[in-house]
């Protein structure tokens, strides 16, 4: 068996920069926002780097300081950069309000115009991107900013399916960022889709993919029931993984998962969390930590189980990127209790 040290992750997207005022504010309501740098796709690529494997990721930052910073922050965490593409643009952003007490968190994107949705689909040379790689890491939230990400994500999976390179796809449905254009989410995704050999998505994604109604009010016979027809309809895909959350607040949430094999339902039970500091980026988490355990050819039971508890860890502390090590994952996983450690 090929060495997994030698087979590279890439992830495929924008890195944003993300303005949050302090807990307990709203937007513009203070005279502070703190900056912190994220997007979907390098969340994970950061997040797998502090798991140990070796990942690069594929972007366009713009050729001023914020994005030089913010490929510093990639590198400073062990993301291998040479494929990180500067060009003309300005910086994408979004901002963040926390939630509180009955308020929920809201996100509001100002990405449009950045140097990644000007030159994504001119920037790579994909055959260099993926010429050592295993895996490519894609979500649907890079066509849903516009025309040059909806090329740009069809170019990537069309050239990883060439180069033999296996396909991680999260749904990442972004209504807000479609309704911007006139895209056809449905056959842009349904593109990504077939492609795919994991897929994190639920019965939404292959109901908007499919055009069908998954109904029922069973929510478990629902997935099961897209997962049946995403399995028919993508010859590719091998696993669908998703997370199921429950939650009686803002900050006190149940998180369980599910993988569903052509032959085979996995579930990890749900761990409970009580005080959540920031959920934004525990989808991410997960899938950082499912493709971390199928890289290293773990059975599905423990790689689910190890992509739940990740997410789990990454709702104890700010920011988008989940900084913990596999170590520190799996002393969760083993449930070591809440004691201090000396």
């Amino acid at each position: 068996m090929t060495d997994p040290s030698q087979r590279r992750i890439v992830c495929f997207g924008e890195m944003l920069l993300r303005l949050s005022p302090p807990q307990g504010e709203l937007l513009m309501q203070g005279d502070a926002l703190s900056v912190r740098p994220g997007g979907a796709e390098m969340n994970v690529a950061a997040s797998l780097a502090c798991l140990g494997a070796p990942v690069r990721v594929a972007t366009v930052l713009p050729d001023n300081p914020l994005g030089h910073g913010a490929r510093d922050e990639l590198r400073r965490r062990g993301v291998e950069v040479s494929s990180v593409v500067f060009r003309p643009g300005r910086m994408g952003l979004y901002f963040m309000t926390p939630g509180a007490v009955r308020r929920p968190s809201e996100v509001l994107y100002d990405r449009a115009d950045s140097a990644f949705a000007r030159h994504c689909d001119t920037a790579f040379t994909w055959s260099d991107v993926l010429g050592d790689a295993s895996w490519l890491h894609v979500s649907g939230v890079t066509p849903a900013i516009g025309p040059a990400g909806g090329r740009a994500a069809i170019q990537a999976v069309e050239a990883a399916e060439k180069a033999g390179v296996q396909v991680s796809f999260d749904g990442n449905f972004r209504s807000r960022l479609w309704n911007e254009w006139s895209g056809d989410p449905a056959s842009t995704l349904g593109r990504m889709l077939a492609a795919a050999s994991v897929a994190f998505a639920d019965e939404r994604d292959f109901a908007l993919v499919l055009g069908q109604t998954f109904s029922g009010s069973d929510p478990h016979e629902r997935r099961r029931s897209a997962a049946a027809a995403a399995f028919r309809a993508f010859p590719r895909l091998e696993r669908i993984c998703c997370t199921v959350r429950e939650q009686d607040g803002v900050t006190a949430h149940s998180l369980s998962a599910v993988m569903l094999a052509r032959q085979d339902e996995i579930h990890a039970p749900a761990i409970r969390m009580e005080g959540v500091v920031d959920r934004v980026g525990g989808g991410d988490a997960f899938a950082a930590g499912v493709l971390f355990g199928l890289w290293n050819s773990w059975s599905d039971v423990r790689a689910l189980t190890f992509g739940l508890h990740a997410a789990g860890l990454k709702h104890s502390v700010h920011g988008d990127f989940n900084p913990f090590s596999a170590a520190e994952v799996e002393a969760a996983v083993a449930a070591e209790g809440f004691d201090i450690r000396r």
